[in-house]
């Protein structure tokens, strides 16, 4: 039975810029602002000293990929010798192209289905009132204390037994069924919604579904594009499964690719650390890229969870 609507609140007005230029601004607005530069000065230095320290093995990968074999260990930012023919070799000894098509196809996959998956569930315990719900919900986030390793030959048996290892589908079909962590997530910023417009959308006819999918979603692409940000980073970077499920080169990701290179320039005494540089920064690049286009939704993902809990 729909909700009455009586009992629905009116939302307040926008105020204008008449009615905020009247506030006061709170105290110690701006104040940082306002330190002079010699007070400022001991906060840039400890900035700069970190960014420094997070930055330098970045800049270390850069300049080994760049050196001679005899030269990558010399910690010289600046080659002596640059050897610009790694990246060559790199494309030559390993297909390279193919590992970071197949690494996009299935982060994409994997960020897709874990947001609409996890979203969903989040939605149920974010706004449904039932028996049980806290204790459910303690359930799914007792998951989280599971170790990998519990489930990982279960689940293996699982995919061989439907006939699917040796594919790149248990790469990502396993976020069909939500995460626990981006489940979380998802229902701290659903809480911090207001329910009068749920309640206003069910007195107008709106179904649960229409409630999920034409205001909960809209409003919560913050939270949304956070946990799908999240889940490429994490499909990109994730060595075990594809170790697990790939033998064919061609279906391989971009950490298994890697991981091949290294067994390929890593044995017989004679380490090519200077070839295995240079794929390791070609794998590093897209996440850099990413990170500095969605930077804004990160920073406004994360100031906008965690409400209410």
């Amino acid at each position: 039975m729909a909700a009455s609507p009586a009992g629905l609140t009116a939302t307040p007005m926008a105020e204008g810029p008449a009615t905020r230029k009247d506030k006061a601004a709170p105290p110690g607005a701006g104040r940082r602002d306002r330190l002079p530069a010699w007070k400022r000065a001991p906060y840039l230095v400890v900035l700069a000293l970190a960014s420094v320290l997070f930055t330098y093995p970045f800049l270390w990968l850069i300049s080994a990929s760049f050196k001679p074999r005899t030269d990558v260990f010399d910690n010289a930012l600046i080659p002596h010798h640059w050897r610009v023919a790694n990246f060559a070799d790199v494309w030559h000894y390993g297909n390279m192209f193919h590992w970071l098509i197949n690494s996009t196809v299935v982060g994409i996959a994997a960020a897709t289905t874990v947001t609409i998956s996890s979203a969903v569930v989040a939605f149920g315990f974010a706004y449904f009132r039932f028996p049980g719900r806290n204790i459910l919900f303690g359930l799914v986030l007792a998951t989280m204390m599971l170790p990998q390793a519990v489930t990982m030959i279960p689940v293996y048996l699982i995919w061989n037994k439907v006939g699917l290892t040796g594919t790149q589908v248990p790469l990502w079909a396993q976020n069909i069924f939500g995460s626990a962590f981006y489940i979380f997530l998802l229902r701290q910023f659903f809480l911090s919604l207001p329910r009068e417009l749920f309640e206003a959308a069910r007195v107008d006819g709106c179904s649960f579904f229409g409630l999920f999918w034409r205001i909960a979603l809209p409003l919560a692409r913050p939270a949304l594009a956070i946990v799908f940000i999240f889940e490429i980073q994490a499909s990109w970077n994730d060595l075990l499964k594809p170790l697990i499920y790939l033998q064919n080169t061609s279906l391989f990701t971009m950490p298994r690719g890697l991981k091949s290179i290294i067994d390929t320039f890593g044995n017989g005494g004679e380490h090519h650390w200077e070839i295995i540089s240079a794929a390791s920064l070609i794998a590093t690049i897209p996440m850099i890229v990413i990170f500095a286009f969605a930077q804004r939704h990160i920073i406004e993902g994360i100031a906008t969870t965690g409400r209410k809990g």
